[in-house]
């Protein structure tokens, strides 16, 4: 879930969620007009590119498990926030969610067949989600997505956005009425592999660059960088690199998660490496190292298909070329 230019500097005032990608025009002069946020900025180091590839790729500990059946969503549930998205990120919402009323869920999210293929179809028009119903650590989760055509108000104007969310845990629709608490793999063009705590109650560490062509937060991953912590007032940070493939085409992801430790990888590509992975659990926090996979509808038609799972006992490396 992430949102960017002039409606993601007026959603942002107390938000959790995510912003990222492709800059507007004078994005560095933000950070600026908020000293809370600089403050945090001001130790990362420039952001430098880097050409990253993954190495000692584990071998399955065990058979894989298909997360998809190909048939029907029997094997999901599924949640609806609000019935206008827009309301989603205030902080008096002003509606109930729609929760999980079975006709609305059911004009949201089908089993069609694309390309020969079946697949999940997630028109996007209502924001919420689909839920595994299994509970998972330690795999290497790999699934196929495309854009659809169509982009659904209040995000007209903005990127196609979706998201992989894994650790998936808590009550449906805590997060904003639409989501579980998680940590997200962001599905946005031009930011594919951002990582993003959903929730207030969700927080990573993983090492940063300070990228100013990035609208608010302007950080980047960057292997060796500055460690941080992601979570307010710097609610997200970007993919080291853009590897999605153009719309309408179709792309692969690669989630390895072992412990609370993960690596995001779009087309081949290692984007982010994460660590930390926490939650809080009454007035501490504690380790997050399983939960549910979930697949956000947020306002872009989205196919998701090929959706398997296998333990791992390691991760693989990330190797800077």
């Amino acid at each position: 879930m992430a949102m960017r230019a002039a409606w993601a500097l007026v959603l942002a005032v107390g938000m959790g969620m995510g912003m990222g990608g492709a800059a507007p025009a004078r994005a560095a002069d933000k950070a600026a007009d908020n000293p809370a946020l600089e403050a945090v900025l001001a130790g990362d180091p420039p952001f430098q590119p880097q050409s990253l590839r993954l190495v000692d790729v584990p071998a399955p500990a065990g058979p894989a498990v298909s997360l998809f059946n190909g048939r029907d969503l029997n094997d999901w549930d599924a949640w609806l926030g609000y019935p206008d998205p827009a309301r989603t990120y205030l902080a008096q919402p002003g509606q109930s969610s729609i929760g999980a009323d079975k006709a609305a869920i059911a004009k949201i999210f089908h089993v069609v067949t694309e390309e020969g293929e079946p697949a999940i179809f997630i028109t996007g028009q209502t924001w919420g989600g689909i839920v595994n119903r299994g509970d998972y650590a330690n795999y290497h989760l790999r699934l196929e997505y495309k854009w659809g055509k169509t982009r659904y108000a209040p995000r007209l104007d903005l990127p196609w956005n979706n998201g992989l969310l894994y650790h998936s845990h808590g009550a449906p629709g805590a997060v904003y009425g639409t989501w579980m608490a998680a940590a997200e793999f962001e599905i946005m063009l031009g930011s594919v592999g951002m990582v993003v705590p959903v929730g207030p109650n969700v927080t990573a560490m993983t090492e940063v660059g300070r990228d100013r062509a990035l609208i608010d937060p302007q950080r980047r991953y960057m292997m060796g960088g500055r460690a941080v912590t992601v979570q307010q007032p710097a609610w997200n940070v970007e993919a080291g690199s853009n590897a999605e493939k153009p719309v309408g085409e179709w792309n692969v992801l690669d989630l390895y998660v072992v412990g609370d430790q993960a690596v995001h990888v779009v087309n081949g590509v290692p984007v982010m490496v994460v660590r930390d992975l926490r939650m809080r659990e009454g007035a501490g926090w504690m380790p997050l190292t399983h939960g549910r996979i979930q697949l956000q509808s947020e306002g872009a038609e989205t196919y998701f298909r090929r959706i398997t799972l296998e333990p791992i006992t390691r991760l693989p490396r990330v190797v800077q070329d």
